[in-house]
């Protein structure tokens, strides 16, 4: 039996095949040059993340609630930035600008999944140092092994049943014949502006659930620092002071580093007409590959647990050498 032509082009115009990504518009002649740099800034991010979660695993004296948190943190930050940066190293080299639609929203589901995930734990870790600080005496019993393991799990549950419906919101919209993303990847609102018909309601829902999870978080986390200075500046001893204020601190360099970029990007996509496209994509790009690189640094650096037991183990490695 013959379809009918209109039909067809119907079904294929619900259903795009493929977009093609074209990068970051306007700075073509630099793509090769960004993507070296965006590939040793994944690498790094790898090998920092990857060495982190190693030691964390091998050192017992790591197996605790701070330790365990950033094992999560780790994990979250290497599937964040290795959800976008494979193919748009593949954009910018011009090896594979093609995109399956499917491929697409997979895409878009990992990337703010992982991104939602990330805030999650930052949340916890916020509340770590609250209960640290706070109320040292009940410390194991509240932040017990299963607790902790729950927390992942409800950071894992909750960033999966907020990023689910967009699915369904992107796949229920008409694309017609516009094929070519100017992006290096896929994100929630690039693909809604592919359609040919209103997104009000994906504008909205994400709108809403970037308050209701990240905003809610940063929030939340502002208020537990606040609850923390209130009882830090209560301690007697200025070395007291000073020693809890050193605990959060490489916490603190963390969700600057995650928040800030993070939420330029967001409003500025919404509000900042006159900020060239340009700069917005290549913002974009830098909060998946800035925090995951950082991150470990930060910790290794300022936590003096993570800087011993990392220079141990690099003395070992040298001496069996």
């Amino acid at each position: 039996m013959l379809q009918d032509p209109q039909q067809s082009s119907n079904q294929t115009s619900l259903s795009p095949a493929s977009f093609t990504l074209v990068g970051i518009p306007g700075l073509e002649e630099y793509h090769s040059w960004m993507a070296i740099a965006f590939c040793l800034m994944y690498l790094f991010a790898l090998l920092g993340n990857l060495s982190l979660l190693l030691l964390i695993k091998m050192e017992h004296s790591l197996h605790k609630p701070m330790y365990l948190f950033l094992a999560m943190l780790a994990v979250a930050d290497m599937t964040l930035s290795s959800s976008t940066v494979p193919k748009t190293l593949s954009v910018l080299w011009s090896h594979s600008k093609e995109i399956s639609f499917d491929a697409c929203l997979a895409q878009m589901f990992f990337t703010h999944i992982s991104f939602i995930a990330e805030s999650t734990i930052l949340l916890a870790m916020a509340f770590d140092r609250y209960v640290a600080i706070c109320r040292p005496l009940q410390y194991a019993s509240i932040l017990s092994p299963s607790v902790v393991a729950k927390t992942g799990l409800v950071a894992l549950v909750r960033s999966f049943c907020v990023m689910f419906p967009t699915i369904f919101l992107l796949k229920r919209l008409p694309y017609c014949g516009q094929r070519v993303m100017p992006h290096s990847y896929c994100e929630h609102m690039g693909i809604a502006r592919m359609a040919c018909a209103d997104i009000a309601v994906n504008i909205w829902y994400g709108f809403v659930t970037t308050l209701l999870s990240p905003g809610l978080d940063i929030v939340l986390i502002a208020a537990s620092y606040l609850l923390i200075l209130r009882a830090v500046f209560r301690f007697p001893s200025k070395d007291t002071r000073l020693k809890a204020l050193g605990t959060c601190s490489c916490h603190f360099c963390v969700i600057l580093m995650f928040y800030t970029p993070a939420f330029f990007s967001f409003f500025a996509h919404r509000f900042g007409h006159g900020i060239p496209q340009s700069v917005l994509i290549l913002l974009a790009n830098l909060y998946q590959l800035l925090p995951p690189m950082l991150n470990p640094v930060v910790y290794a650096v300022k936590t003096k647990l993570i800087w011993e037991r990392l220079c141990q183990a690099i003395s070992k490695r040298g001496r069996a050498t």
